[in-house]
């Protein structure tokens, strides 16, 4: 049993919502076979709380003009890890070292990925900055999830 279409139309528009607010490594992940209670995992990284409240702001606003609202709604006062939970969608919006050390793609690196292409001034995928490359190395390599200091760049 593969995601519902409905489901994928809500997916979509999250990630089409994620990407308008500069949101990166969108990656959305057909959970259906292996969890009963939900159909799509869409995971985005945002770079600060702002960003990501940004973001939550956004994928909520397109998802309520589909006629859609969260069941629950968990880690927005923090801004780290935002979860929305619409059911058939559940929505991570995470800061990339929480992204990193949870490593959600690499425990369902055995779904199917949903292709999403971001659209816009910035493609996202195309971001060279070292956090985007410490998820990449973590999730392809299945390499261990410890950070350090040394993975980021100062500002």
């Amino acid at each position: 049993m593969t995601a519902t279409d409905f489901a994928q139309d809500l997916a979509l528009a999250a990630a089409a919502a994620a990407s308008e607010k500069l949101g990166t490594d969108i990656v959305l992940i057909d959970v259906s076979e292996r969890l009963a209670i939900t159909d799509i995992f869409v995971i985005v990284t945002g770079n600060n709380d702002r960003q990501v409240s940004a973001i939550v702001d956004a994928v909520e606003e397109a998802l309520r003009a589909k006629g859609s609202k969260p069941l629950r709604r968990e880690g927005h006062r923090d801004g780290r890890w935002v979860l929305l939970d619409y059911s058939d969608v559940v929505i991570h919006v995470q800061q990339a070292e929480e992204r990193v050390f949870y490593s959600l793609e690499r425990l369902w690196k055995d779904c199917p990925v949903i292709p999403f292409t971001p659209e816009g001034p910035q493609n996202p995928s195309n971001n060279s900055s070292p956090r985007v490359v410490a998820i990449d190395a973590a999730v392809e390599d299945d390499a261990d999830l410890a950070i350090s200091s040394d993975d980021f760049e100062e500002i």
